[in-house]
């Protein structure tokens, strides 16, 4: 299959998402984790698009100076509400509590940076996917509910749409994977050009 061209035979990942490794192991693509530990900070008027894929390629380029000669994968994922507010992994309840209220009934937009640099050869292609979801009305209830079971606390918008936020899904347009964290089609052109 496609990586058995890859240099080295196999993918590194720039992130220690379980679920990103997940979708690799679905597709059965050989990888290693190795993660990136960088500064995830916004700069000051810096657009969703710029920051994931600023991100992405950032996560991939630090961790492509401990290889040579392989194809190293860096993505970042954040959810993007109407009026361009941004909504990273939440830092507390509160926090979640927070950004399912904003996601309640609404459109939003799931946004990830993906970056493939391949060490020893300078090459490097950063991309990005949107895809659209739309949440149901929550309730006080059902945000409580949800928040107490720990899901949100490490997910882009305070909710995983594999796990036991997928009953609030109303519509998806676009790439499911993608809301999951990783755009697995996106990924696979870029290894193509690469």
């Amino acid at each position: 299959m496609l990586t058995k061209e890859l240099p080295g035979g196999s993918l590194v990942l720039a992130s220690r998402s379980p679920r990103r490794a997940e979708i690799l192991r679905a597709v059965g693509w050989p990888f290693e984790v190795v993660e990136a530990n960088i500064d995830e900070s916004r700069a000051d008027n810096e657009s969703a698009i710029t920051y994931v894929k600023r991100l992405a390629h950032t996560k991939a380029v630090t961790v492509a100076n401990q290889f040579y000669g392989r194809v190293v994968l860096g993505a970042d994922t954040v959810v993007v509400v109407v009026g361009g507010q941004i909504l990273g992994q939440p830092r507390h309840h509160e926090e979640a509590r927070r950004m399912l209220r904003l996601l309640s009934g609404v459109w939003h937009e799931v946004l990830t940076g993906v970056a493939l640099v391949r060490t020893g050869h300078g090459e490097a292609i950063v991309e990005h996917q949107t895809t659209r979801v739309r949440f149901a009305d929550l309730s006080a209830e059902e945000i409580d509910w949800y928040v107490g079971t720990g899901e949100p606390m490490d997910k882009a918008g305070a909710y995983a749409v594999q796990g036991k936020a997928a009953p609030f899904i109303r519509e998806i347009q676009g790439d499911y994977f993608n809301i999951v964290g990783l755009p697995i089609s996106l990924v696979y052109e870029l290894l193509q050009r690469i």
